[in-house]
């Protein structure tokens, strides 16, 4: 099972389009209120997603992170201060005519990825601990930022519930780095570090893989904002496909463009 998973993760720019095939027909094709159930696994897949990437990390590394500034005052600045004001301009110029498909746009560029960033950064072996804060910045003002954004480029109200914002946070980055925490120093004191990290480590980014596949069978076809809102989700629904296949691609060719991990060189 475990070689079939790291083969399906070494894989993913083949497995990805064919989970959103295998979603977009189960979904024309089954009853709306089994669709609306199948919402409630989107939890499950994201902790599933997020979890594995939690034990490979070493707690140490968040410190680091965080005390990069540089890199987050310029990740959010490119989220918050760039991207939305690009969207906003894409969406005025194709979506002229098609306020929701423009308002659709710009939540997009609005609202951070979350578990996607850590589990993307986590395949690609780049800083999980600077992501993992990024991710929780980011989520943090993208949910008290997009109500302004929103209001003062599209004239439109959008309501965002903080609690909601905030128990997504601890669902998809606390709990499961705790429970991953828990988990490596269980695993370390069990094997040891080489152990660990030759035999254990190449497993849970496999395991990851399970979530993320899950996560875009069920996304496909989820409709938030109602009849009216209908294109707004649409867009939505588009960028999130192009984004989840584009992230592939990027892992996949990671080590030509920037070469090996330091650990890898150095290996």
């Amino acid at each position: 099972m475990w070689k079939f998973l790291i083969k399906i993760n070494k894989n993913l720019v083949t497995a990805i389009p064919i989970m959103m095939i295998a979603g977009f027909f189960f979904g024309i094709s089954m009853d709306q209120s089994l669709l609306k159930q199948l919402k409630s696994l989107i939890v499950p897949f994201t902790f599933l997603m997020v979890y594995p990437m939690m034990v490979t990390l070493n707690i140490k590394h968040l410190q680091e992170g965080i005390k990069n500034v540089k890199l987050q005052l310029l990740t959010q600045l490119i989220n918050f201060c760039f991207i939305p004001f690009l969207a906003y301009g894409l969406g005025r110029y194709f979506f002229a005519d098609q306020p929701y498909m423009a308002l659709g746009l710009l939540l997009a560029s609005l609202l951070p990825t979350s578990g996607m960033t850590i589990s993307w950064t986590g395949f690609a072996r780049g800083n999980l601990g600077a992501a993992i804060n990024m991710t929780v910045i980011g989520l943090t003002l993208g949910s008290l930022a997009t109500p302004f954004y929103v209001q003062f480029l599209m004239g439109t109200k959008v309501d965002v519930d903080i609690y909601l914002v905030v128990k997504q946070i601890v669902v998809i980055v606390f709990i499961p780095m705790l429970l991953g925490y828990v988990t490596r120093q269980f695993l370390l004191k069990k094997y040891g570090m080489p152990k660990f990290k030759k035999d254990i480590v190449p497993v849970f980014p496999a395991l990851s893989t399970i979530g993320v596949l899950g996560i875009v069978f069920v996304a496909i076809a989820i409709n938030a904002f109602g009849a009216q809102g209908a294109n707004a989700a649409l867009v939505i629904a588009i960028s999130y496909i192009i984004q989840v296949q584009s992230a592939a691609w990027y892992v996949k060719f990671t080590d030509t463009i920037f070469g090996p991990p330091p650990e890898e060189a150095s290996a």
